[in-house]
C-alpha cells in the first residue's frame, strides 16, 4: 500500500514545488511595479482594491466554491486572511521607517519563524537537513537584501509580519487541501480585502488615477493575488510549510532578477552569492539527504495523527 502510493505522492510534491515557484516569481515580479505606484497611491487603499478585485476573480471563476466549504473551513479560511492581512498592514507600516532592502529581509525572516511555529503548533520533528536550510536560506536573504541594519520601530513591526507571514504558511499547511483550495481562497481575498479596506478608510479610499497604474493594478490582483493564493493554496496541501517556506524564499531571487532585466539594476556579486545560497537551500528541502522516518510535519487535527501535509 505505501509503495503504491509513495510515486504518487511524490509526483504530487514536485510539482507543488515547480507551482509554488511560479508563485514566487509572480510575487518577485511585483517589486519593481510597486515601486513605482506606491508613489502616487497610498498602499493600504493599492493593497484594498487589489485583493477585492482577486476575490471578485476568483469567485466568478468558482462561484459555489464557498457554499462548498464547511463551517470549520470558512473559519479557517476568515482566520487565514485576517493572519494575513494583519501581516500586509504591518509589514507597509513598517516600511515607512525603513529601507527596503532591510524590510525584504526581515519579512523573510518567516523562513525562521515557519520550523519554529511548525515545531509548537504541529508538533513538527525538524531533521539537520532543514535546519542547514534554513540557515542557508536566512544568510542568503542577508546578501540579498541588507546593506545597513538598525534596530527600530519600522524593523520591529516588520519582525512581527513575518510572524504572522509564517503563521499562515503553517495553517494553510495544515488546513488546506485540493478539494477546498478555491473556496478558501476566495474566503481568504476576501477577508485580506476587508482588513487592508479597514487601514484605508481613515483617509477615504483613493483609486488610481493614471491608466498604467490601473494595468498594474489589474496584473498584481489576477496573477500575483487570485492566482498566486490560490496556487500557494493547492500547492501547501501537498508540502510541508517548512519545506514551502523555504521555497518561497525565492522570491527575492526573482525580485533581483526582474530588476536586472527591467529595471536597469546592475547584478553585484552579493546578489549573485546570496541568489546561489538560497537556491542551495532548496537544493536541501527537496533534493537533500533524509533520514528514513524524518518527517517535516505531525499534525493532529481533530483528534487524528497526520504527518505531512494535511
Amino acid at each position: 500500500m505505501t509503495s503504491t502510493l509513495a510515486p504518487a505522492r511524490t509526483s504530487r510534491s514536485g510539482l507543488a514545488t515547480i507551482a509554488l515557484l511560479g508563485v514566487t516569481a509572480a510575487w518577485g515580479s511585483t517589486f519593481f511595479l510597486l515601486k513605482d505606484v506606491v508613489e502616487r497611491v497610498p498602499v493600504t487603499d493599492f493593497l484594498a482594491v487589489r485583493f477585492a478585485l482577486a476575490a471578485a476573480a476568483v469567485w466568478l471563476v468558482a462561484p459555489r466554491s464557498m457554499s462548498r466549504l464547511t463551517a470549520v473551513e470558512r473559519r479557517h479560511g476568515i482566520l487565514l486572511g485576517l493572519v494575513y492581512g494583519g501581516g500586509q498592514i504591518l509589514q507597509t507600516v513598517g516600511l515607512q521607517t525603513t529601507s527596503a532592502s532591510v524590510s525584504g529581509f526581515v519579512t523573510g525572516m518567516y523562513v525562521v519563524f515557519t520550523p519554529l511555529l511548525a515545531a509548537v503548533l504541529l508538533r513538527a520533528r525538524l531533521g539537520p537537513t532543514v535546519w542547514a536550510a534554513v540557515a542557508l536560506a536566512t544568510l542568503g536573504l542577508g546578501l540579498l537584501s541588507v546593506r545597513e541594519f538598525a534596530i527600530g520601530t519600522g524593523e520591529a513591526l516588520t519582525l512581527a509580519s513575518a510572524l504572522l507571514y509564517a503563521a499562515h504558511i503553517v495553517g494553510l499547511g495544515a488546513w488546506s487541501n485540493a478539494r477546498s483550495a478555491l473556496g478558501l481562497t476566495v474566503v481568504q481575498l476576501l477577508t485580506i480585502a476587508a482588513v487592508c479596506g479597514a487601514g484605508a478608510l481613515p483617509g477615504g479610499l483613493v483609486p488610481p488615477a493614471r491608466g498604467a497604474d490601473w494595468a498594474a493594478l489589474v496584473y498584481m490582483s489576477l496573477v500575483a493575488g487570485a492566482l498566486a493564493l490560490l496556487v500557494q493554496t493547492w500547492a501547501q496541501a501537498h508540502l510541508a510549510a517548512t519545506r514551502a517556506a523555504i521555497i518561497m524564499t525565492m522570491e527575492p531571487v526573482w525580485a533581483g532578477l526582474f530588476a536586472v532585466l527591467f529595471g536597469g539594476e546592475r547584478l553585484g556579486p552579493r546578489v549573485v552569492l546570496g541568489g546561489g545560497l538560497v537556491l542551495a537551500a532548496m537544493y536541501l528541502v527537496e533534493l537533500g539527504p533524509r533520514r528514513p522516518g524524518d518527517q517535516d510535519v505531525a499534525a493532529e487535527v481533530g483528534g487524528v495523527t497526520h504527518v505531512g501535509p494535511v
